[in-house]
This record gives C-alpha cells, structure tokens and sequence, in this order.
C-alpha cells in the first residue's frame, strides 16, 4: 500500500485517502464510499481459456460484465483468472484487486480494459491493493497513472 502511494507521488499524482472497514464486495464498499467523489468501479481479473492472456477489466460498479461480450471485443475466449494467478502476477488477494496492483505486473502480462465511463469520469476512486482504503483521484491523474505503466491499454 505505502509502495503505491510513493509511486504516485514520484509521478507528482495527487489522490485522496479514505479509511475504512474491510470490504470484498461492491455492495459493501458502496456502505462506506458515499463522501467519495466520482465514479465507483469493480475490478476484474480474466484470463483467456489457456492462461496466456491476463486482463484487469475496469468497469462502473453498477455495470454487469458480458462474458462473451467482452470475449468478442477482446476475441478471445475468457474466463475469471484463479486465485494463484492474481497472487503470483499482481501480488494481490480476492478483494483487492484495482488498477494499483499493476505496478507489480512487472513483466507486463496483463492487459488493461477500462470501460469509457470509468475512463471519462471527472473522478476515479480504487483500493491501493488492501480493501481498508480508497483512493480517489481526478481523470488527470488516474490518465497520467495508467500511461505511466508499460501494460497494453484498450478504452471499450
């Protein structure tokens, strides 16, 4: 968590901590994050059918993923990524999976998809890779933060 917060501040990218109780679900930290700005999202981490191919998809909270919507967009056949996947590409647990994590895909095998709406609102808000904390930042600074990672990046 402290290694996230001192990589966006050597980026010179400002964002807002807000504490609270442990939550593993959209619906919990729905209970917790009302003074958070912007828009809340669930993150997702999908593999193709051989385990070659390792996506984090980005999405609204509100939104319910297609799976065979997203596989045609990515045309690949997915499913949800296993428990020692995350943990051995991301070093993250069930739960706190966020755009964070990325900075311990240090081989770049994950790609990133974010929903439009996720990447075009004023403010974003995600776990800094522990579910007792969110960070919100602003269009600006999530931008500057994902452009700063060497993962592929496709906006659906």
């Amino acid at each position: 968590m402290e290694n996230i917060k001192k990589y966006l501040k050597g980026l010179k990218i400002n964002f807002k901590t807000y504490s609270h109780p442990a939550v593993y679900t959209c619906e919990e930290a729905e209970q917790h994050n009302k003074n958070i700005k912007g828009i809340h999202s669930k993150n997702l981490f999908i593999k193709d059918k051989k385990s070659k191919k390792f996506y984090l998809i980005i999405l609204p909270a509100n939104k319910n993923l297609d799976m065979a919507e997203l596989g045609e967009i990515l045309n690949d056949k997915i499913k949800f990524a296993n428990e020692n996947d995350l943990r051995e590409i991301l070093d993250l647990s069930a739960g706190s999976v966020s755009p964070f994590g990325l900075i311990n895909d240090t081989e770049n095998k994950v790609q990133i998809v974010i929903d439009k709406e996720v990447w075009n609102s004023d403010f974003v808000s995600f776990h800094p890779n522990i579910n007792t904390e969110t960070l919100e930042l602003t269009r600006e600074d999530f931008h500057k933060y994902i452009k700063s990672l060497k993962n592929i990046l496709k906006i659906i």
